[in-house]
């Protein structure tokens, strides 16, 4: 969680092969998963969001095959601390 956003540009870009000026919002947590940094690039520069929980821990991806796009309403589950794995209503 050092990295700032010439940082998390080159993840976004060298490591993942994408563009990291896509309307997309990027997110990195941290190790311990209580933290979380956002990159987004609004046409004007860069935005980087910085959010550390009190308690509980993001449920985050344990490694990088894990990693996915996420729908608007798994990344509000994220952000409240839920699994973005919810049960699917019949």
């Amino acid at each position: 969680m050092r990295l700032s956003i010439n940082g998390l540009m080159a993840i976004i870009r060298d490591i993942y092969q994408m563009d990291p000026y896509a309307n997309t919002l990027y997110l990195f947590c941290g190790r311990k998963t209580d933290r979380l940094k956002a990159l987004y690039h609004d046409k004007n520069g860069f935005v980087l969001l910085y959010m550390r929980l009190d308690s509980g821990r993001f449920q985050w991806p344990r490694c990088a095959s894990e990693a996915r796009m996420l729908t608007r309403q798994e990344y509000r589950w994220l952000m409240e601390g839920l699994s973005i794995d919810q049960p699917r209503a019949l």
